[in-house]
């Protein structure tokens, strides 16, 4: 009778679990973006150390990875894979370290930008000025739905723009 009872409840857990799996696998959903980085400890000094995503797994991509057909990388460079994550998401975002190539100069108007909240703006701009990287001054704005927030942009290593913000009361 136990083990019919275990059984029974394994298979309603497994069940649960699929459907979960199966519902959460329609529809649009954003799973992470990807910067190409010059040196992946150098960049991990602000994204993991400043602004606070953790490491998720870092690895060599082997030669036939996706990324040198996407981001059209030479075959002859080799490339290190970072994803990171934040408290709310698996793997929010990746860098790519792509050695073997010098990566293009950023250009502006910039084309995109990372926004990302964090939870004390003066302090995480603070060590971003450390870094000596080019950055926007602080900006006080509401959103479309009323929520007042602080915001401020800096330029990583690699000439990615990055947008930080932290909502006020």
């Amino acid at each position: 009778m136990v083990r019919i009872t275990v059984s029974l409840l394994l298979l309603t857990i497994i069940g649960c679990q699929n459907k979960i799996e199966t519902k959460s696998m329609e529809g649009t959903h954003f799973k992470r973006s990807t910067l190409l980085v010059s040196d992946i400890d150098k960049s991990l000094t602000i994204y993991r150390d400043i602004l606070g995503f953790t490491v998720h797994n870092i690895s060599e991509s082997s030669a036939d990875s996706y990324s040198y057909p996407v981001f059209k990388i030479p075959e002859d460079a080799t490339i290190r894979f970072c994803t990171l994550d934040s408290p709310d998401q698996v793997r929010t975002m990746a860098l790519s370290e792509v050695k073997g190539i010098e990566l293009p100069k950023q250009v502006t108007p910039h084309m995109n930008a990372s926004v990302i909240r964090v939870k004390d703006l003066p302090a995480v701009m603070e060590k971003i000025s450390a870094l000596k990287l080019q950055h926007t001054q602080p900006r006080i704005d509401t959103s479309s739905d009323g929520f007042v927030f602080k915001e401020q942009s800096f330029i990583d290593f690699d000439g990615h723009l990055i947008v930080i913000y932290e909502m006020t009361l």
